[in-house]
């Protein structure tokens, strides 16, 4: 019987194509189910996160970026992730005060998951997946890529870990989604 129910889910979930963010339910940092259609009718920011990263700073310009757009229908979602030299090794609640203490984050947070490998989560195999976002898919490198998805729940841009969250390319692309 648990066999029976093992291959049903894998059926389910591998018939299951997903087409948009707003397809995915995703836990919050205290574990609470979030289902991503929260986010629609809001441009957001999806970027896989760490606490222990040279890019870690970057909570400080995406915390700025959130302050000034917000009302105007955007919003970022922080994924942490320990996939990269182990640079997100906290847990849950150990991240969420980091990310408050330090940074201000008030943005928000999800559970910690990974962004690659065999236990991606399935949210960052559909923003990797190259048939579903053709000009966006592709593993993740390393932490702070960053994915611009529109109003209705598509992944429109991708930002490298480079690519400062207050760079001219990301916030001209912002700018410009926001107004459509």
């Amino acid at each position: 019987m648990k066999t029976l129910l093992a291959a049903l889910l894998f059926l389910s979930a591998t018939a299951f194509a997903a087409s948009s963010l707003y397809d995915f339910t995703m836990p919050a940092l205290n574990g609470s189910p979030t289902p991503l259609t929260g986010f629609k009718g809001k441009v957001v920011l999806v970027v896989n996160v760490a606490s222990q990263c040279g890019y870690t700073p970057q909570y400080e310009g995406l915390q700025a970026l959130y302050t000034k757009f917000k009302d105007q229908g955007f919003v970022i979602a922080g994924f942490p992730a320990n996939n990269f030299g182990g640079q997100e090794p906290g847990t849950n609640q150990e991240i969420g005060a980091f990310c408050r203490s330090k940074y201000g984050v008030t943005f928000p947070m999800f559970s910690k998951i990974s962004v690659k490998g065999a236990d991606q989560a399935p949210l960052y195999k559909f923003l990797t997946d190259k048939s579903a976002n053709p000009k966006t898919g592709g593993e993740i490198q390393w932490n702070f890529t960053k994915f611009l998805v529109d109003r209705e729940g598509r992944v429109i841009q991708r930002f490298e870990p480079a690519v400062e969250p207050q760079s001219k390319e990301l916030v001209t692309a912002l700018e410009s989604t926001l107004k459509k």
